[in-house]
């Protein structure tokens, strides 16, 4: 099939731009993300569980679950920023069951692995989406949440994923958010969590969750340059051409929210 020099110089810059992913924002090794990078909403809590999780070497492996109506932005916006750091991480997909699993949008995303076969996970991501209130009836869910959180080097949550975390009892005496248009349901599920509700995202050492939908793109980016320095975060937002909300105690759109 012949190209015509338009298509050429296109496919030669999506080339380059995917090269240059992995060579400038990831080429360097990981760096220890020092005291003042992990600092956040999580405010002068000592105790162990609260601590960011020490840094780890070697390649860590993201498990982001997938339920049927699960928000497509809550998985593929986070996807997008932690899948570019290859030799850092490792993304799968896990479900119930393994296979096809529809969003709410529409689409279906292939979970790799379903909850008796799933290997050990580093790091732990639920997204919100539609599926939530069902997902909280679904103790089979809960019950490995509870199980793989106690290993997780950090459980996050995108949107009314916290509201699962929650219900779970995995945000328990913890500072948390969620989707402010239903942050009712995330604060019904938890009443012993300190829900924020003018937050972008909050960051309690090895619980990390965000606001709706596109604020999980800031929170991915957030907990990248806490484990892998700034340095890398800073090279994926200006190569995927975003605009990286960094302020992680102002959520512009918790005024379009209903506050409980």
């Amino acid at each position: 099939m012949k190209l015509s020099l338009r298509h050429s110089v296109l496919l030669a810059s999506c080339l380059f731009i995917t090269a240059a992913l992995h060579m400038n924002a990831l080429g360097a090794p990981p760096e220890k993300a020092s005291d003042d990078e992990t600092a956040t909403t999580a405010k002068a809590d000592t105790s162990d569980d609260a601590k960011p999780a020490a840094k780890k070497k070697g390649k860590r492996t993201l498990g982001i679950v997938l339920y049927p109506r699960f928000e497509l932005l809550d998985v593929y916006g986070p996807a997008e920023m932690f899948g570019n750091l290859p030799q850092h991480l490792e993304i799968v997909m896990v479900a119930e069951k393994a296979g096809p699993v529809a969003s709410t949008q529409g689409p279906k995303v292939h979970a790799d692995y379903g909850f008796e076969d799933c290997p050990p996970l580093d790091l732990v991501m639920v997204p919100g989406g539609f599926g939530t209130l069902a997902e909280l009836r679904n103790e089979a869910l809960l019950t490995w949440l509870r199980d793989r959180a106690e290993s997780a080097e950090i459980v996050m949550s995108v949107c009314s994923g916290s509201a699962i975390l929650a219900k779970a009892g995995l945000l328990d005496g913890r500072r948390a958010t969620s989707n402010k248009r239903y942050f009712q349901i995330a604060v019904d599920q938890g009443p012993n969590v300190d829900w924020v509700y003018k937050a972008r995202w909050v960051d309690d050492g090895n619980r990390v969750t965000s606001s709706g939908v596109s604020a999980g793109i800031d929170m991915a980016l957030h907990v990248i340059d806490r484990l892998y320095g700034t340095k890398a975060a800073e090279s994926l937002a200006d190569l995927t051409e975003y605009q990286w909300h960094r302020d992680a105690d102002n959520d512009p759109f918790a005024e379009s929210g209903k506050q409980p």
